[in-house]
């Protein structure tokens, strides 16, 4: 058991060391993107254009040993763009099945709140199951199958708000900000020279730490990470206060409760521990739940965020010893 923790430990040191060859600082939104990959979930990006979040996805696919597709929402784009179509072949007089890009193993669903909803929903089925159906006909998807969707915070001009359902099936939600000056000073001087991040990736520099079958192997691992019972109540009881609290309107459902406890374990291999403290479950409680509170109109009148009602309910939450 303790040579798979140690191994699973040095995995996920190798592909943040991989992935900083590429992005520059982020450092928190690397090990979200991993915790997401490593929990076998999907993850929603916001941030505002120009931060790497293209780079960012087609870096850990790289990293990770899996294949990656890109799709641009936009207002026209219809279902059958993303999980393909059967078309008729005149040469073998049959129908033909025409993959769409969600038979990827990371899909990035590029500004996802620009396609209507019809089909936005194209990707509920794929996100859950991990299959998509296309004339009734049932098409499995890799079982590492990832979903990034990224999505402009402050334009909404021409934009589709997510349904909750699909809100939802997203893990976390990472913030993904512009860099520090001296990371931008970085950026800046490996642009004007020939090591740019997008020149790095191309050249082959950036090395895989694992390949797509290792990846399904080595999640398994999380399993030895030590959760006390008495952590498992406190994810429950701050999931259930969301649902009585007087300044939200919609309050996290059950798959919260989940998200927090399996994001929890993989942040504690991340920092090089077998058991999940306390502090791993505040740090993940956040990014599992600022997509999934809806606040009550007259709170969000007076200026409150999601982020400080959250930071609330965990000082409310008594913490076990």
């Amino acid at each position: 058991m303790q040579a798979e923790l140690d191994h699973l430990k040095d995995l996920l040191t190798r592909a943040r060391q991989e992935v900083a060859k590429v992005i520059i600082g982020q450092d928190d939104v690397v090990e979200k993107a991993l915790i997401a990959i490593f929990t076998n979930h999907h993850a929603l990006i916001e941030g505002v254009p120009g931060v790497a979040k293209t780079l960012l996805v087609r870096t850990l696919a790289h990293v990770l040993g899996c294949d990656f597709s890109r799709i641009q929402f936009t207002p026209d784009l219809m279902p059958a763009d993303i999980t393909g179509t059967n078309v008729f072949n005149l040469q073998q007089n049959q129908f033909t099945l025409l993959k769409g890009p969600v038979f990827a193993t990371f899909l990035l669903a590029d500004e996802i709140n620009r396609a209507p909803a019809k089909t936005q929903s194209a990707l509920l089925q794929a996100m859950q199951e991990r299959r998509v159906t296309i004339d009734r006909d049932t098409h499995l998807l890799p079982d590492n199958f990832t979903v990034f969707a990224t999505q402009n915070p402050i334009e909404y001009e021409g934009t589709y708000p997510l349904p909750e359902a699909q809100k939802d099936r997203f893990m976390l939600k990472i913030s993904m900000g512009c860099p520090s000056r001296e990371e931008e000073l970085t950026l800046a001087a490996r642009t004007l020279g020939t090591e740019s991040p997008e020149a790095t990736l191309a050249a082959g520099i950036v090395k895989p730490v694992v390949t797509a079958d290792e990846l399904a192997r080595v999640r398994g691992y999380l399993g030895n990470i030590t959760v006390r019972e008495e952590l498992v109540g406190y994810v429950v009881d701050i999931v259930r206060k969301t649902r009585a609290h007087n300044s939200i309107l919609v309050g996290a459902g059950p798959r919260a409760t989940q998200a927090i406890l399996l994001s929890s374990r993989v942040q504690a291999a991340l920092n090089g521990r077998d058991f999940v403290t306390p502090d791993d479950i505040k740090d993940m409680t956040r990014p599992v739940m600022d997509h999934r509170l809806i606040l009550r109109p007259e709170f969000e009148i007076e200026g409150l965020t999601v982020a400080e009602v959250i930071q609330r309910i965990l000082e409310e939450v008594a913490v076990p010893r």
